[in-house]
């Protein structure tokens, strides 16, 4: 196995992470369109790492706007071996206040106005949702989130709404009732592409408000959420900065998402559409070259 590249999408404060060396950004060309900004590489503890402002600097992007096909893409023409999602949820629960770090490990998705899959007509693939998130990546994401000092909670589900307006204090009473931890805009369909695109994908939900479901709560405000991302930014850093620390030099164990499309890809070769299977250079060149 090769050396870990770790990608990272998040907020803007991320790439002021102290000791990241060799910092350059650089624009990364993809056959999806422009991803949300130029790409900050550098190295963190002798491990290298990329960064992508999901929003682009100056937060410019809306979520329904972001390109994540294109995001995820430039990722892996990247290099990246592994993703590291970091976001702004609401809590869904009494026991997940604001400022708690959520390892999400499942999602329900209720985004509608997005592209979904890299593939198509032409070149069909089914990809399992099972388990979304990568166990590893997501528990040592996890142990680095609480060395960093942030209260730390291991799974939760994860609901992803289109937005860009906060939810009605019905669906929020539904979401709960569905069971999900926290509400989120913005990890799907990127899950969903990073494992269509063979990427381990880890996501840690930082909790900025009580979505409106609390009687004694006022309803989420930006300032609020602003507010407390600000607090939570720091240890944010902190997380990337020590997840770069206690993973080793090299990736010795693989992951079965690494080869996930080996069993996916259901179009046979002589039926696919080239001009499809080209476009799928860097997410599915190692299957369909």
């Amino acid at each position: 196995m090769g050396d870990w590249v770790l990608g990272v999408l998040g907020g803007s404060g991320l790439y002021e992470i102290e000791g990241l060396r060799n910092q350059a950004w650089r624009r990364v060309e993809t056959p999806w369109g422009e991803p949300s900004d130029e790409l900050l590489f550098g190295e963190l503890a002798g491990v290298r790492l990329v960064f992508l402002p999901r929003h682009g600097r100056g937060h410019r992007l809306p979520p329904s706007c972001v390109n994540y096909r294109a995001n995820i893409d430039a990722l892996k023409r990247a290099g990246c071996t592994d993703l590291l999602s970091l976001s702004a949820v609401g809590s869904l629960r009494e026991d997940l206040p604001p400022g708690t770090f959520v390892a999400v490990d499942q999602y329900v998705d209720r985004t509608f106005a997005r592209e979904k899959s890299f593939f198509g007509p032409g070149l069909v693939a089914h990809v399992s949702m099972a388990r979304p998130t990568c166990p590893r990546l997501s528990a040592l994401a996890a142990g680095a989130a609480r060395a960093a000092g942030a209260p730390v909670v291991e799974g939760g589900t994860y609901l992803a709404m289109e937005g860009p307006q906060f939810s009605t204090r019905a669906e929020s009473e539904l979401y709960r009732a569905w069971g999900c931890a926290v509400i989120g805009m913005t990890n799907m369909p990127e899950a969903k592409l990073a494992r269509e695109a063979e990427l381990p994908y880890a996501s840690i939900g930082m909790v900025t408000d009580w979505d409106c479901w609390r009687d004694d709560e006022q309803a989420v405000e930006v300032s609020q959420v602003i507010a407390t991302l600000t607090a939570n930014a720091a240890k944010a850093r902190a997380l990337v900065a020590t997840l770069a620390e206690v993973l080793s030099r090299t990736r010795r164990i693989a992951s079965p998402i690494d080869t996930v499309l080996d069993s996916a890809i259901i179009t046979p070769p002589a039926a696919r559409d080239p001009a499809l299977a080209a476009r799928l250079d860097a997410v599915a060149g190692r299957v369909i070259a």
